[in-house]
């Protein structure tokens, strides 16, 4: 990153550049209707916006995490300057259209830029209507979803069988079964890869606690653990943008401060493996 300029990716389908890193909602932007809690958030969605990045992850399952984006994106006025992404997570093709729609309305957003079956919930039925509003212009891109690795050999099925824009899966430098199959075959077939969990939902900071980055790392622009740990996963080449949630936005700042070109090679990676294995 020089000065606000963020690393940028092509989305496969369409050569739409998107920041290496945004950000994610499940927890931290469930905050319903405090004030205090919002006020956060309306900070970290400043830094998002003045940093440059832009795409924000949400999902129904995330509570009032929706709504607060759209109230928020829509009080800072800065809507068309966010990618933003959600999910489907029900089942049945009417309850589907019905949450989408209510997802419309809680993002404020006419058009969405990214809708995914969230978990593979009903993906069948779901990935119909997609189509059919992608087509429609309702929705730019589609995608699937999941966080479990045991449901990687069904992602990897859908991607040889559905034409998907995008997939969603946890890859980290603990969590790295994406490695073996559905990361080579989404690049292979032209499908952007969003990467959740990238911190393990905080579990990587508790193994480093009390540890220093090694210097070696500041090769790499690595300042922090959370920048260690998202260089890895970004230096993959399969991988389009990674999305830690965050209520923090100094926490924010730093997260973009590793959505840079500055990556780790392959021998620099396996480094990087050894080095947190030892913790």
């Amino acid at each position: 990153m020089v000065g606000n300029q963020l690393e940028k990716r092509p989305i496969p389908a369409s050569g739409e550049m998107i920041p290496v890193v945004g950000l994610g909602t499940w927890r931290v932007f469930d905050v319903g209707n405090s004030q205090p809690r919002r006020a956060g958030l309306l900070e970290v969605m400043k830094t998002l916006n003045a940093k440059g990045a832009s795409v924000i992850d949400s999902s129904p399952m995330y509570g009032s995490s929706e709504t607060v984006v759209g109230d928020l994106s829509q009080q800072l006025n800065i809507r068309n300057k966010l990618f933003l992404a959600t999910k489907v997570w029900t089942s049945g093709r009417e309850d589907g259209i019905e949450q989408m729609n209510q997802s419309f309305q809680k993002m404020k957003a006419t058009k969405m830029d990214l809708m995914q079956v969230h978990n593979l919930v009903d993906v069948q039925t779901h990935l119909q209507t997609l189509r059919k509003w992608k087509d429609e212009g309702r929705i730019r891109y589609i995608g699937i979803t999941h966080y479990l690795p045991s449901a990687y050999p069904e992602m990897v099925r859908l991607i040889k069988n559905e034409k998907l824009d995008f997939i969603q899966c946890c890859y980290n430098i603990e969590t790295r079964d994406a490695e073996k199959e559905l990361l080579p075959l989404a690049k292979d077939k032209g499908v952007a890869v969003i990467i959740n969990r990238p911190f393990q939902e905080g579990a990587l900071f508790n193994r480093v606690e009390g540890r220093a980055i090694p210097e070696w790392a500041k090769d790499y622009s690595i300042n922090s653990w959370a920048q260690f740990f998202l260089k890895f996963i970004l230096a993959h080449p399969a991988v389009t943008c990674s999305i830690p949630g965050t209520s923090n936005a100094m926490h924010l700042a730093e997260n973009l401060g590793a959505a840079d070109s500055n990556l780790p090679d392959s021998k620099a990676r396996e480094k990087m493996v050894k080095e947190f294995s030892n913790y």
